[in-house]
């Protein structure tokens, strides 16, 4: 069974598109996404797609990826439907982009949500220079395109990371907060690239007067996860899904913050569509906030197995970070509305019983 064929996620996708939002500013309009084929991207095109369908959006997704058998693969019931098209290209490679947009005819676009990423340990340890590149080259040439095509709007995900590690005078980090991140590490990459892609969205809002707002994700989850995830979450998640020991490679002291994946786009959205041009948002909720060690007795818990202990190999625990504690503030984005709709227990429930009935 395919993703979509899921009760359980329609029904979770049917909780956002049914959320009072402005969704008139997107009616009849066209929307870019980079990174079409990861976690958060495919799931807020799901998100459209059925509003599109239902509602009569009639907004028009253009789906940015490397990989069009991936993306086939990704979205085979959009695949021939005109409100949807996957345009293959790098877009860290700023003349392969303009061709690969050119062909499609492409000169206009409304929205961009720039979520193409480098988001795990292990492709942090194996493709440092991808991972710095994509997010401000790659950014970079998307945002230049924005600029020229007339964009109304621009989205660049950004990261609990960016904040680096918590100094012990705060217990929740607001928008505001900076905290230590050792930039003479190769696992400084992709903190330090979101850093720099935050400023240079400033750069473009200043210079060339771009309308521009930063959804700033923690660690999110969900069933339209990636396999080859090597998140610990993602980690547990497919253990958990096998009914198999989750195993742990730490004391599991480290709390995090957490969101479920149809929370994630609910409050893109509500950034998106709600946020100030220039303004970054935490999208986080408290009930989603717990230590690793008691995140994998949870899914131990569900999958009716325990949690063991493996020391990581080499390459694995070079991409681990090393905040030990990381709660995000969410009041800002609160304040425009939104609301979490998962807790913990909820959304790994549901993670791991959709994933189940699509294996």
């Amino acid at each position: 069974m395919r993703l979509l064929e899921s009760e359980l996620f329609q029904q979770d996708l049917s909780g956002v598109t049914a959320l009072a939002l402005p969704w008139e500013k997107l009616r009849g309009a066209s929307f870019m996404i980079s990174g079409a084929t990861g976690m958060i991207g495919s799931t807020l095109i799901h998100v459209l797609m059925k509003k599109n369908r239902e509602d009569g959006l009639g907004c028009h997704l253009l789906a940015l990826g490397r990989n069009a058998q991936k993306g086939k693969s990704r979205f085979e019931e959009y695949w021939g439907d005109p409100l949807f098209t996957f345009i293959q290209c790098d877009i860290d490679d700023v003349e392969n982009l303009k061709e690969s947009l050119r062909v499609a005819g492409l000169k206009h676009v409304d929205y961009v949500f720039h979520a193409a990423s480098n988001t795990h340990p292990v492709a942090y340890a194996t493709d440092p220079i991808g991972t710095v590149v994509t997010n401000i080259i790659g950014l970079n040439n998307l945002l230049e395109f924005a600029a020229k095509a007339g964009a109304r709007r621009f989205a660049f995900a950004s990261s609990n990371e960016i904040y680096g590690e918590n100094r012990g005078d705060v217990e929740l980090f607001d928008e505001k907060y900076c905290g230590y991140i050792d930039c003479n590490t190769m696992r400084a990459g992709y903190p330090e690239s979101k850093r720099a892609g935050e400023a240079l969205c400033q750069a473009y809002i200043r210079q060339k007067g771009l309308d521009v707002v930063v959804p700033r994700f923690t660690r999110s989850f969900g069933p339209s996860m990636l396999m080859s995830d090597t998140k610990a979450i993602s980690q547990f998640i497919r253990k958990g899904v096998e009914r198999e020991d989750i195993v742990l490679k730490s004391a599991g002291t480290q709390n995090y913050s957490y969101t479920y994946v149809c929370d994630a786009v609910s409050g893109l959205l509500t950034v998106l569509l709600l946020g100030d041009c220039g303004e970054a948002y935490n999208i986080a909720t408290r009930s989603c906030d717990i230590t690793l060690k008691d995140l994998a007795a949870l899914i131990a818990k569900e999958a009716g197995t325990k949690v063991v202990f493996e020391i990581p190999d080499q390459v694995e625990a070079a991409g681990y970070s090393r905040a030990t504690k990381a709660l995000l503030d969410s009041r800002k984005l609160e304040d425009l509305g939104w609301r979490a709709r998962f807790d913990m227990e909820t959304g790994l429930r549901h993670t791991v019983e959709i994933l189940r009935s699509v294996q």
